[in-house]
């Protein structure tokens, strides 16, 4: 039976997080126990953890590896399950020792600052009856994700997690900074490919009326 490292008043979640890397085997865990040990129930909790990695510049794998979890939590809130799930295949889905590192290391760099400014407010932003909505965003942030081009996960890797993060201590302004900065980035990812698109048809008109 594995042992939960909860995050407590004493412990926060990222402290908790470093523990788990400290206490994971050169295999890691699987998504699975990794939630297990974390003993957390909520969907903030869940869709920080596997956001971490995707904010990490230049970190292959581990994104890929949980993209897809990510998508299914985030549609188990477009539909409104109150616990997360993941199925078996994704739940047996391993991170190793090397990768939970990374992942604490990261989350401490990038996200240490907003332990001290993060802060019930705005709450009617992260109810129940608003998580169908925020979920949607994540859906689609989680989805940018499998873009498969260098460095799209980080920007909306930390979109996830800041919304996230906002879920569950029930800040909506942090929230909302996430949603509008993963807003912004697939906003650019989409006029970055119709631009692209618009220069090749160009391209092809000219090469074959040539």
């Amino acid at each position: 039976m594995t042992t939960p490292m909860t995050a407590t008043p004493e412990r926060t979640l990222l402290q908790t997080i470093e523990l788990l890397a400290e206490a994971a085997p050169e295999e890691g865990f699987s998504l699975r126990e990794i939630f297990d040990r974390l003993d957390e129930s909520a969907f903030g909790a869940g869709l920080f953890l596997l956001a971490l990695p995707c904010c990490i510049p230049f970190l292959y794998g581990v994104p890929q590896v949980v993209a897809l979890p990510m998508l299914a939590l985030a549609f188990q809130m477009v539909i409104g399950r109150e616990e997360p799930w993941l199925p078996a295949k994704l739940a047996a889905r391993k991170i190793d020792r090397k990768g939970l590192t990374q992942m604490a290391q990261g989350g401490r760099k990038w996200f240490g600052w907003i332990e001290a400014i993060i802060r019930p407010r705005l709450s009617f932003i992260t109810g129940r009856n608003s998580e169908r909505v925020i979920g949607l965003f994540l859906f689609i942030f989680s989805a940018s994700i499998l873009v498969p081009l260098p460095m799209t996960n980080t920007v909306p890797g930390m979109a996830v997690a800041i919304t996230a993060f906002g879920l569950m201590q029930k800040d909506g302004l942090a929230v909302m900074g996430g949603i509008v900065l993963g807003t912004f980035w697939v906003g650019a990812l989409i006029t970055g490919a119709f631009l692209g698109l618009n220069i090749i048809t160009q391209i092809s008109t000219a090469l074959l009326g040539s």
